[in-house]
């Protein structure tokens, strides 16, 4: 058993793993309450975006953090763009915290595009400059800053610039396209540094902020993850229309519970080509992937890259339910399952889940880091960390979406031989198995 001090800076752990005793009594109708309790102050910590922006007033008070990324840039300048649209084939009831422009009943997309660009000369984006974006995510023309809690929370971070240009001219080329599925109701730009490292070496990333199916807090259900997935589906027919984008090669990012809504839509959508996915709720919730209905993973042929986190009350508490883990939680393996794909699992043994997102590291106290950390693992180590979540990602994508075979070679190598630290990091690679051919009759 962990001790106590562990025990209560994990709520989102307590919840997730029964030991919150209401859980296992009321089962799956506390799913979104469960997710709100986390030590972030909404979603689960490990296992969904446990720091979404609309409950995050639980330590607004953060102190200047001192992240870094550690990567450097790839050959091409950065682009971002922002194009605000609408998906017209479906409704979305609009309300005092979730109203669209000029009281249209669609829904609301603001569509962020990171991309290679040719070189510009004005100043790349701070983080001040993403934090503004919120100010407008569901209303366009109506910016809402009270709503924008990330002000607050970033408040020490906005002056830090970043690399893109907005509406830096596009390199004339074509490149694989990334979809990004952000965590619990967060935003789309919550990992802005790692979308900016991907466009800096040649694919166009698209992202649209965490919602519900009909409001602005993504809800924790199967309507929620539904809702999502159809979003990705709508990023990936949108790249169509642009010009430096190549339909042929793409792949989907995830973290947290962002992970679900990119495996259901890897599942029903043949166009995309590869999943990432950062400590992804696929792991700890199966039971949703087994309600889905259509969504099955000993299926899936397309090759999957899974960062887990570090922390070590993952999934073995799970017997401490008193009547027996609720039924989201209950399922075949997502990773067991995935055995007609490539599965490459990268264990990043002293990353908190928070850690898998820059801007949610640029907003947490030194206290909260202390709360969250993993064993001695430090803040550099979390830079460490991060860095080589974003190689490894790098990597993967140009195995499997460019085909390079010098990356191929850099994921056949151990850790230790790619350089990464001792402790840092635990690998597995699991081929895919070939697929049965159906009996003849």
């Amino acid at each position: 058993m962990p001790n106590q001090k562990r025990i209560r800076s994990n709520a989102g752990w307590n919840a997730r793993m029964g030991r919150t005793q209401g859980a296992a009594r009321n089962g799956p109708v506390l799913l979104a309450g469960l997710l709100r309790r986390g030590r972030c102050g909404r979603a689960l910590q490990v296992t969904l975006c446990a720091m979404c922006i609309s409950h995050a007033s639980v330590f607004a008070s953060s102190q200047t953090s001192p992240f870094k990324f550690l990567q450097n840039p790839g050959p091409y300048s950065v682009g971002m763009k922002v194009v605000n649209q609408y998906d017209r084939s479906r409704t979305y009831s609009a309300n005092a915290r979730s109203r669209t422009t000029a009281g249209d009943k669609t829904r609301p997309l603001q569509t962020l595009i990171w991309y290679p660009s040719r070189k510009s000369p004005v100043r790349p984006m701070t983080v001040g400059d993403y934090v503004r974006l919120a100010d407008t995510e569901m209303h366009f023309d109506a910016p809402d800053e009270k709503e924008n809690r990330w002000r607050t929370l970033l408040k020490t971070s906005l002056d830090i610039p970043l690399w893109a240009v907005q509406d830096a001219p596009v390199a004339k080329e074509r490149y694989p396209v990334l979809i990004y599925a952000p965590s619990d109701s967060s935003v789309s730009w919550e990992n802005a540094d790692l979308r900016e490292f991907l466009a800096s070496h040649g694919y166009v990333v698209l992202a649209s902020p965490s919602m519900g199916a009909s409001t602005r807090d993504m809800t924790d259900d199967l309507d929620g993850i539904n809702a999502q997935a159809r979003d990705i589906s709508f990023l990936i027919t949108y790249a169509q229309t642009l010009p430096n984008t190549d339909l042929s090669e793409v792949a989907v990012m995830s973290w947290s519970l962002g992970g679900s809504a990119s495996l259901f839509a890897a599942a029903r959508d043949r166009r995309i080509d590869a999943l990432v996915s950062m400590d992804g709720s696929m792991r700890y919730y199966p039971g949703l992937v087994k309600m889905a209905g259509d969504v099955h993973p000993e299926t899936m042929t397309i090759p999957l890259l899974f960062f887990t986190a570090g922390d070590p009350n993952v999934l073995e508490d799970i017997d401490r339910f008193h009547d027996g883990p609720p039924a989201y939680m209950v399922g075949p393996n997502v990773l067991n399952a995935w055995i007609h794909g490539d599965l490459l699992t990268v264990n990043m043994l002293g990353a908190a889940h928070a850690e898998f997102s820059s801007m949610f590291q640029r907003r947490e106290s030194a206290k909260r880091f202390a709360e969250n950390q993993v064993a001695d693992y430090g803040r550099e180590d979390a830079n460490t960390n991060y860095a080589w979540v974003a190689l490894y990602t790098l990597k993967f994508l140009d195995t499997y979406l460019k085909h390079d075979a010098s990356a191929k070679a850099f994921l056949e190598k151990t850790p230790a031989e790619n350089g990464v630290p001792r402790h840092f990091m635990g690998m597995r690679f699991r081929p895919a198995e070939k697929l049965s051919p159906p009996p003849v009759r």
